[in-house]
């Protein structure tokens, strides 16, 4: 059975990840600050692990086989967290997972991450810290999926998605559903590519982009 950490598992996305990921027999470790912001989720392949992201979670990589890092800042913080979290902790994860030989890496970032001066955008500096957090990982030699994401909307899973940036800034948008499902299909891939894309609502089948 394999064995896969989320971080940031009570997230909107997060949630949603661990419930697909245990709906598909993985074994899930969730890292969580509060463990009752998972709403009381319990399951027998689910270790809830509780530790602040500011601080050394090395340990919760221990026995997993892949990492998926879905944490961030939020959009009521500022710019400290954003360094914090979306830079450092991302960054540390990745050291984490090196060092603990993880086989696979997935990184939920943001569209405009690949080059924030080309946006613009309000929220440059989460970009720089998103941008700083994936270049980090492309260049740690672990095995890597990163998916920059467009807008995020709770609408129902479309389950049709495109890399290509659409040319109008309205239609940059993707549901948090259909971001969740393409993170468990790149769990569950066993090659050796390493992916780097942005995602928004299209009209491909998640299984295309990951070929």
């Amino acid at each position: 059975m394999k064995s896969v950490l989320v971080i940031g598992a009570s997230g909107q996305i997060g949630k949603m990840v661990v419930q697909k990921l245990l709906d598909q027999d993985y074994r899930v470790r969730a890292m969580v600050r509060d463990a009752n912001k998972l709403g009381g989720l319990n399951h027998p392949n689910l270790d809830i692990f509780e530790k602040d992201l500011e601080s050394d979670f090395f340990q919760a990589f221990q026995g997993m086989d892949s990492v998926i890092f879905t944490a961030g800042s939020g959009g009521s913080t500022g710019p400290d967290k954003t360094l914090l979290i979306d830079l450092w902790a991302a960054r540390n994860a990745v050291e984490y997972a090196v060092r603990a030989k993880l086989a696979h890496f997935i990184m939920v970032s943001a569209v405009g991450a690949g080059d924030p001066d080309a946006i613009d955008s309000e929220i440059k500096p989460y970009l720089v810290a998103k941008h700083m957090a994936d270049k980090h990982l492309i260049s740690a030699g672990i095995r890597h999926t990163i998916l920059r994401p467009g807008s995020l909307t709770d609408d129902p899973a479309t389950g049709k998605v495109t890399s290509k940036r659409p040319d109008s800034r309205d239609a940059m948008k993707i549901t948090r559903e259909d971001v969740a499902d393409m993170v468990v299909l790149a769990t569950g891939k066993e090659d050796d590519t390493n992916r780097v894309f942005e995602l928004f609502e299209g009209n491909q089948s998640p299984e295309d982009l990951l070929v």
